[in-house]
């Protein structure tokens, strides 16, 4: 459905759908999709579940799943100032967090590709600090490389070998004046960005396991 059409045949749709474009970057038509999607997903109901992500069968040998559906319920990721989890979520919040994944638009000016950029650094960072603490710790390092190895033939002995020796090359290039008996409390926002400084995401950072290709889907609003 067009904005236009849109607009004739749901007035009241039409103008939450605008406040939601500029409040995401997604066009109306775009988030006249989405809504479908969501739709789909909650089987035609108000909100979106767990259970409805977890029976996504595109999912199901992902070895970041836990991470990846804890994301859409994360109060961090709801352009919200809060933290904590939530149960269920509704269309705006499902809409606020995947307009993380939005690619960059082809009239954006650099400081805001790089606020895009910034964004989603803290999208993938609140995915690996899961107890809100604004640091990734060893342990929670330690379960996203036992999680992305499940699926090979390698102990949890080893993946805990990678996993500190990992942090240990972290700690030394973001505290090189370490002493031997310092505590490496883990990696805070600012270091996460200096790890993925070369890395160029911001076009690469997609959702396909919704069912949806936001490679192509560029932002609206003449952006």
């Amino acid at each position: 459905m067009g904005a236009s059409q849109c607009s004739q045949t749901h007035p009241q749709k039409y103008k939450q759908y605008e406040d939601f474009a500029d409040r995401t970057g997604f066009s109306l038509e775009q988030i006249n999709n989405l809504h479908k999607r969501f739709r789909q997903l909650s089987d035609n109901t108000e909100t979106i579940s767990r259970e409805n992500l977890e029976n996504i069968p595109a999912l199901a040998n992902n070895p970041l799943r836990k991470q990846i559906i804890g994301a859409f319920f994360d109060k961090r990721n709801q352009h919200e100032e809060e933290v904590g989890s939530i149960q269920e979520i509704g269309f705006q919040q499902f809409l606020m967090v995947m307009s993380h994944f939005r690619p960059p638009g082809l009239k954006m000016t650099e400081e805001e590709k790089e606020a895009m950029r910034k964004e989603k650094l803290r999208f993938l960072f609140n995915m690996h600090d899961t107890d809100n603490d604004g640091t990734i710790t060893v342990d929670e390092y330690r379960k996203v490389v036992e999680e992305l190895m499940s699926n090979n033939d390698i102990g949890q002995e080893a993946a805990k070998a990678i996993a500190d020796a990992a942090m240990l090359e972290v700690a030394s290039i973001n505290m090189p004046h370490m002493g031997p008996d310092d505590f490496y409390e883990g990696i805070t926002f600012e270091h996460f960005e200096q790890i993925l400084k070369g890395l160029e995401m911001e076009s690469r950072m997609n959702v396909r396991f919704l069912d949806v290709d936001t490679s192509t889907m560029r932002c609206g609003k003449g952006k």
